[in-house]
């Protein structure tokens, strides 16, 4: 500290190199020092993290260009010693060294969230008060992030062992998306790259952040769900609690082999959303990008696997490639060729059933990006598997709940809007697929069968626009000719919405996040032979 006795600031802001948030806020750190050194104010990031070694810590400031000093607390001395608990997490210090503003750097970024509006400018804020000898308006926010990966002085005991029991969970439920390359923020595939994620995983366990899946368990039982059982939970719970012992290495479960290349096998036809790469922010919003590409089919396509693969995982959000029938300007939104979510699988088709897609149709590739504090170039694409027409014996069919004539009202916390589906066949449901934005508050699709019972077929009361998940169905449900489903979604465009981009104005339909889309996604599957 007596490097910077002649500073009249100082911002201490503890970080992590992994932390989602850590990489958003180093950019916007290194703009702060750069805008505040001729007024004094220095920045001087501290890395307490047990798992981030030096090597790890100069990659990060290589990679988003840190413009101030980055310094290791070994032993997470000085963390202790500020009660630091977060990264990011920020003490602004004066010239006497008290602490005058503690918590976040502004309200952009939360866990699973950005806000759509302007930041509230917490730190500059109390930063431009402390140089002008004004008393500090808001001297204290709420720190949000990962948890600093502190040394544990718990002596590692206990049956449970990490290659007994620990191992065997987070391979099933959590290295398909924390690995090398994909787009969870930290590496789950080993011991040690466990260590100091410890408090940060018990978390989203708790909170039912991870593995994500919305779906109320009373209703449904899906193929694709992810969620730890009671018993797996427990035993996380007691193997933190009792040190993390790593237990006999000859008890490891064989690793889980991914597919390096594309989960379908090699495709018949790959198509790329456009010819030059899109280039992705270090940080901010982006837009959701629509790219159309003509992929010149000029016969009719009967499509039995199609996956959609991002390019730079780490930003893709999600991808939702649809078609657009020859002559038409938009979309068929009941023709969603391929989508791709984190963790998600592709479609595979079997028993003589395929996607017919026209001849002359064109694609749309519905692109999200996420920043993660380096700037991206992304080139995704699509891979498609045929098969002849005489192969096939029933045709996948997109069935939509939807409604565009809605508007929401500026600052409703509960605004309701539903839309039926109205059965015109016998058929299986297969699987099903809420679509909203950043008001989508909860979901629900419920059947009414002609026998005048009903049923819930799926419960999404805390829908996250974050994840676009596709509800598998465990076993088809069959659906009688004249069943109603219908779906009904509740908004929030109220103020306490984090994620909201302006609750005073009203929300009507529309492509973009900032504006809303009611869609129950469903596929089905006829009970007859077509052809």
């Amino acid at each position: 500290m007596s490097h910077f006795d002649d500073r009249q600031a100082i911002a201490i802001v503890f970080l992590g190199t992994e932390c989602p948030l850590a990489k958003l806020y180093g950019p916007r750190l290194t703009d702060i020092q750069r805008r505040y050194a001729d007024r004094g104010v220095q920045v001087i990031g501290i890395n307490s993290n047990t798992q981030d070694s030096m090597t790890e810590l100069a990659a990060y400031v290589h990679r988003h260009a840190i413009g101030f000093p980055m310094l290791k607390d070994p032993g997470n001395v000085v963390a202790d010693a500020l009660g630091a608990t977060r990264t990011p997490e920020v003490f602004l210090i004066d010239r006497e060294r008290t602490v005058r503003y503690h918590g976040r750097i502004d309200d952009q970024y939360g866990v699973g969230y950005s806000r759509e509006r302007e930041a509230e400018p917490e730190l500059t804020r109390a930063i431009d008060q402390l140089l002008a000898g004004q008393p500090i308006s808001e001297p204290s926010t709420e720190p949000v992030g990962c948890h600093i990966g502190r040394v544990k002085p718990i002596e590692a005991t206990g049956e449970v062992t990490y290659a007994k029991h620990i191992a065997p969970i987070f391979n099933a439920h959590c290295v398909s998306c924390h690995r090398d390359g994909e787009i969870a923020p930290f590496t789950l595939n080993s011991y040690d790259d466990v260590l100091g994620w410890e408090d940060t995983i018990l978390e989203v366990i708790a909170d039912n952040r991870m593995p994500p899946w919305s779906a109320n368990p009373a209703h449904g039982t899906f193929a694709n769900d992810p969620r730890l059982s009671e018993r797996e939970r427990e035993l996380i719970e007691t193997w933190v609690d009792n040190g993390m012992p790593e237990g006999d290495a000859r008890d490891l479960p064989t690793p889980p082999v991914f597919v390096a290349g594309w989960q379908i096998g090699r495709p018949d036809e790959v198509i790329t959303m456009r010819d030059q790469a899109f280039r992705v922010p270090a940080e901010g919003i982006v837009d959701y990008q629509r790219f159309v590409v003509d992929p010149g089919w000029d016969e009719d396509k009967y499509i039995v696997a199609a996956e959609a693969r991002p390019d730079k995982r780490s930003v893709v959000h999600h991808i939702l490639v649809y078609v657009i029938p020859e002559g038409e300007r938009r979309q068929d939104v009941r023709q969603v060729v391929a989508g791709y979510a984190p963790g998600s699988p592709p479609m595979q088709l079997k028993d003589g059933v395929a996607l017919h897609v026209k001849a002359g149709s064109k694609l749309l590739f519905e692109m999200h990006y996420t920043p993660n504090g380096t700037e991206q170039e992304d080139l995704s694409y699509l891979g498609v598997k045929f098969t002849a027409k005489p192969n096939v014996r029933k045709l996948l069919r997109g069935r939509l709940a939807i409604n565009t004539k809605f508007e929401i009202p500026a600052g409703e916390a509960d605004h309701v809007v539903s839309a039926t589906y109205h059965a015109r066949t016998e058929e299986n449901l297969i699987s099903m697929s809420p679509h909203m934005h950043l008001r989508g508050k909860s979901f629900r699709y419920v059947a009414h069968f002609p026998d005048n019972t009903t049923k819930v077929l799926l419960d999404v009361p805390n829908y996250d626009f974050n994840w676009q998940l596709k509800y598998v169905l465990a076993e088809p449900l069959r659906i009688p000719r004249d069943t109603r489903i219908e779906c009904t979604a509740v908004f929030d465009n109220s103020e306490s919405n984090l994620t909201n981009p302006d609750p005073t104005q009203p929300v009507r339909w529309g492509d973009q996040s900032f504006e809303e889309m009611m869609i129950g996604f469903m596929d089905t599957v006829p009970i007859n032979d077509e052809f």
